[in-house]
Order: C-alpha cells, then structure tokens, then sequence
C-alpha cells in the first residue's frame, strides 16, 4: 500500500523558515521522481519542486532561492527546506509521485502570518 505522509508545517511570521518531510512507504522510492505541490485556498494545486531519481531539480519561479528541495533515499523521505518565507506562500502543501496515476499525500498546512 503506497503512503506519503506530509509533516512539518505550521504557523511562522514573514521571513520566518520551516523544513517539510515527506515519508514514504510502499513505493521503491529511489527509482522515482518526487514532487512537492501546494495550494492555495480558492486557487489550483501547483508544482512548487522536482527532484529526479539522480537528484537533478526543478523549482517554480516563485520558489526560487527560497526554497531547497533534497531527498534522502536510505530514509524514503524528502525534504523541502523553506526560507523567507512570504504570506502568499501560504498553502497546504502536498507530497506526490506519479506512477501509472498521480499519488499524494494528505496535506501539511503552511500558514506565514504576522
């Protein structure tokens, strides 16, 4: 049974960091590309990073320089690492991979408030 289960997020001030985990079970989690998405209330999931099976990223531009994506395959986990974070950063935030379907997980709230 595949499971990815989002941890990490919470309230923090504009500026303020947080560090998402993603841990996963049921899947060969090395051979597979990882997402992270997110979204807004009122507005569509989107893609936030990508990290390949060789490590390889992709960021969406408004994440970039702001936010790291990284993967630790022995764990089955990864990471979004988030810096200065911004009150539009505000979002529940998604773990998923796609294999013959798009999975995901059930969600961590990210609010950035003051």
């Amino acid at each position: 049974q595949v499971r990815l289960v989002e941890s990490g997020g919470g309230l923090v001030q504009p500026g303020g960091s947080l560090r998402l985990s993603c841990a996963t079970s049921g899947i060969i989690f090395s051979a597979n590309t990882m997402s992270w998405y997110r979204q807004a209330p009122g507005k569509e999931r989107e893609l936030v990073a990508r990290i390949t099976v060789g490590g390889s990223t992709n960021y969406a531009d408004f994440v970039k320089g702001r936010f790291t994506i990284s993967r630790d395959n022995a764990k089955n986990t990864m990471y979004l690492q988030m810096i200065s974070l911004k009150p539009e950063d505000t979002a529940v935030y998604y773990c998923s991979y796609y294999s013959s379907g798009r999975y995901w997980g059930q969600g961590t709230q990210v609010t950035v408030s003051s």
